[in-house]
């Protein structure tokens, strides 16, 4: 098959869990057992990259016009990349999309070569409100490029069961056009085998068992309920927050506040480490641990999750999204309850009860080590067991042949 990729990030320009789906996925596809496939990745940057079954193309299209809002800049910009995206691919058998940024492309393109078109559903812009921060009107833009697109899908892929009932209910996707095939991990690459210096560059006491977080400082990963939950913790644990890219100067600031209020209010350290880790050093982070705690409020699977479970490291995870279909409540890690505001605002209802369930689940493992390493050892298993790119592919490419062949 020619396999069409449309994406906003690609290796190595990655900062968000589509990205990293992406670069695993189209390595496993060029490299599958079942025949030679030619995959072509479309994506936004610079990239130009040629391998055996593989080619990388970045979509640059520079100011070709000026908006009079300039927060409308950033959707300007995705539709003159799609457009150009349109024009570049002259044949495939099926196009495949990731995230809205691609989907006026993946449209236009489903018409032009008459192939059909698939969506993976990393998010629903219905459930981020917090992004209007970001985009302000151009939100609503967003959020009619991805509805249309999933109207006019003719497949589409969840990565998780959570999600597959959100593509029905919000777009009224058929649930024979939806194919459930969770995110995945290279397990050979998160292993339980940590650096220890990496502690002490970031100074962390490796006497002492830490509490981690990995993500963006996004109202969607729930960062500052986590950051509220410290001063609840019981005495001789540290907090490693590898939190940075704030999505608006507001929550930085939030995020600045709240952790400051933190360290008043505790005598527990507090590591904050801003930016993005290497690959290597965050991988030892998570396999020394004590635990990988993901407070997300809204999470379509939760990749880091598994990244961590591989790592032989328990997790703690609100019960929303994707999270329930990865932590194996009790053996894997806990589950903490989520209640929503309301059905289209994903902060929780009682923040206060939310940050002290936190804390009761981290003090838990805390308290008990022998509890740790058991979990650890049955989250590495999970990982290998389910969560295999080899595995994925293979599904994925199960599923084109399918939409193909109708």
């Amino acid at each position: 098959m020619k396999i069409a990729i449309l994406t906003n990030e690609c290796p190595p320009n990655i900062y968000g869990g589509a990205g990293v789906h992406v670069g695993h996925l189209m390595g496993e596809l060029r490299m599958a057992e079942d025949g030679a496939h030619e995959v072509q990745v479309l994506c936004f940057g610079s990239q130009n990259e040629q391998l055996p079954g593989l080619k990388i193309q970045g979509i640059e299209p520079g100011r070709l016009f000026r908006l009079k809002d300039p927060g409308f800049d950033k959707v300007a910009d995705a539709l003159a990349r799609d457009i150009l995206m349109a024009g570049t691919l002259d044949r495939a058998d099926v196009i495949h999309c990731h995230t809205w940024y691609t989907h006026f492309a993946g449209c236009l393109l489903k018409q032009l070569l008459r192939a059909p078109l698939v969506l993976t559903t990393h998010s629903l812009e219905p459930h981020r409100p917090w992004k209007e921060e970001q985009l302000g009107p151009a939100y609503k833009v967003s959020g009619w490029l991805e509805e249309t697109a999933y109207r006019n899908a003719d497949g589409v892929i969840a990565v998780s069961g959570a999600m597959k009932k959100d593509v029905q209910e919000l777009y009224g996707v058929p649930p024979e056009k939806i194919r459930v095939i969770y995110n995945g991990i290279d397990t050979s690459v998160y292993t339980p085998r940590g650096d220890r210096t990496v502690l002490h560059k970031y100074g962390i006491d490796p006497e002492k068992p830490f509490l981690l977080f990995v993500g963006r400082i996004t109202r969607q990963k729930g960062i500052i309920h986590l950051v509220r939950a410290i001063r609840h913790l019981i005495p001789g644990a540290q907090a490693v927050l590898c939190a940075g890219a704030p999505d608006t100067p507001e929550i930085g600031w939030e995020m600045e506040t709240e952790v400051e209020k933190a360290r008043r209010e505790t005598a527990n350290p507090i590591i904050w480490i801003p930016g993005f880790l290497p690959k290597e050093e965050i991988t030892s982070l998570y396999a020394l641990a004590s635990m990988l705690v993901c407070p997300s409020i809204y999470e379509p699977f939760g990749l880091i999750n598994v990244e961590a479970m591989a790592c032989e490291t328990p997790v703690v995870g609100s019960a929303v999204g994707g999270i329930p279909e990865i932590i194996v409540e009790g053996e894997t890690g806990f589950l903490v309850p989520f209640e929503p505001l309301g059905e289209n605002n994903p902060e929780p209802r009682d923040p206060e009860k939310f940050s002290k369930d936190l804390a009761d689940a981290i003090n838990r493992l805390l308290s008990e080590p022998a509890l740790v390493r058991e979990m650890g050892a049955k989250g590495r298993t999970r990982a290998e067991e389910v969560f295999s790119w080899k595995s994925i592919a293979q599904q994925t490419l199960e599923f084109y042949k399918e939409l193909a062949e109708r």
